[in-house]
């Protein structure tokens, strides 16, 4: 955003009469270290002063005092800049640059061009000028940036070509476009406030086409704080009954090495539809705009979410290697994510020091969970407590809640929901244990 202060006024003339919009920018920090201008358009300013000016001296000293923060508040209307320059010795000036202003058929034909492209007002409004959009200006005979000669000195220094103090105006006004190109086109005659207006009411664009149409590529909030140009947002969508299925790649010709695998490629197409429906199902619950919003997974959390959905087994012994999980990691992480996604993940991968307070609670929750004479006796190691003679364990994680463990074949692997009565998460656990303990000696009697 600019640095703009306050809303847009009304200048006036050397009659006392309304001069037009006028928008004040207050002064810049000195621009030590760094290019006056980084937009293209900024540059193009630039180059219309440089080419323009006779004495590059004056060029010199003009940018020596922009660099310094010699130039006061900047104020711009239709076809005027005007600010107080300080020299070094503190003496002041005031400087103007004079810009022609576009006439009432060269606007009428601009808001015309620019009513029939969305993409234009899209850009605007994103506070950028795109070279396509100052190409079609031209093409209807409108010149939005300045040319040689274009910017017209007058300072009170006397100097009758541009000199140091128009010079770092002009500079600093690169400064300005930068940040919102809308100073230019308030320079050329129209304030952001009447040009978005006329944009979305005044003109028509091409038939068949409304000028409140909506931009491609309008940011969102954008989108939504200018009502006044774009047609209210559509009501939300209807809950399909279940996810897309993504057409059949299967072509009877085997694929070319170094090719896309056509298993693999339907198989994430599957999955996406999947995650789309599963999160337009949430988006429509009720209060689900006040909840936070969840991160999004890392490329480790995904593999583990795709490797859920039952690849074929091609694709899972892909996610397997790329992991780095092997085969039996990854289905003790699948284990995990379908018990709590990436919740339960981090509980399987994760290993911290519980210390200070969560120590000092988690010790406070474990000694209220049982009675004195049936507490069991744990073996503390990190967030971990294991049964003493037994293959069960507790997990805490950092919101506090106990996640039930047992070992399978030399392996710790989740055994249930978690709960917040460590008591409750150890009966899931031994309860897991023992049917294991039932299923295997029942194998070994057959």
């Amino acid at each position: 955003m600019s640095r703009y202060d306050g809303d847009d006024a009304y200048g006036r003339d050397a009659d006392g009469g309304v001069a037009g919009p006028e928008r004040t920018f207050a002064a810049l920090p000195p621009a030590r270290g760094r290019a006056f201008a980084r937009s293209w358009w900024g540059r193009a300013w630039l180059s219309a002063l440089e080419s323009t000016a006779l004495d590059s001296g004056q060029l010199k000293a003009g940018r020596r005092l922009a660099r310094a923060g010699a130039v006061g508040a900047v104020s711009v209307r239709p076809g005027r800049l005007t600010a107080v320059v300080r020299d070094r010795d503190g003496t002041a000036h005031r400087a103007d640059v004079l810009v022609q202003e576009l006439s009432g058929d060269q606007w009428d034909r601009f808001l015309a061009m620019a009513a029939g492209r969305a993409g234009h007002v899209a850009a605007l409004l994103d506070r950028e000028m795109p070279t396509h959009l100052v190409e079609d200006a031209e093409l209807v005979g409108v010149d939005l940036l300045p040319g040689p000669g274009d910017l017209e000195p007058e300072c009170g220094c006397g100097v009758w070509d541009h000199c140091g103090h128009t010079a770092a105006l002009c500079y600093q006004v690169a400064r300005l476009l930068d940040e919102d190109p809308f100073v230019l086109l308030l320079l050329r005659g129209r304030d952001e406030r009447a040009l978005l207006d006329e944009l979305g009411t005044g003109h028509a664009g091409p038939a068949g086409h409304q000028p409140g149409g909506a931009p491609e590529g309008v940011d969102a909030a954008d989108a939504y704080a200018t009502g006044h140009i774009l047609p209210p947002l559509p009501g939300p969508p209807l809950l399909p009954d279940a996810p897309g299925r993504p057409p059949s790649l299967d072509t009877e010709a085997a694929p070319v090495d170094g090719c896309v695998d056509p298993e693999a490629l339907e198989f994430l197409a599957a999955r996406t539809a999947a995650q789309a429906h599963r999160l337009l199902a949430e988006a429509l619950r009720e209060g689900h705009a006040h909840r936070p919003v969840e991160p999004e997974p890392t490329v480790a959390q995904d593999a583990v979410r795709l490797a859920a959905g039952c690849p074929p087994a091609s694709v899972a012994a892909r996610l397997a290697e790329g992991s780095g999980r092997g085969r039996e990691g990854l289905a003790v992480a699948v284990r995990a994510w379908r018990g709590g996604e990436a919740a339960a993940l981090a509980v399987l991968d994760e290993e911290w020091a519980v210390e200070g307070e969560a120590a000092a609670r988690a010790c406070a929750v474990l000694d209220a969970a049982w009675e004195e004479d049936e507490r069991p006796s744990l073996r503390t190691h990190a967030n971990r407590w294991t049964v003493a003679g037994a293959p069960v364990q507790l997990r805490l994680d950092r919101a506090g809640h106990w996640w039930p463990y047992r070992e399978e074949r030399g392996r710790w692997v989740p055994a249930g929901a978690p709960s917040r009565d460590p008591a409750t998460a150890l009966a899931t656990a031994e309860r897991a244990a023992g049917t294991d303990a039932q299923d295997a000696h029942a194998r070994g009697g057959l």
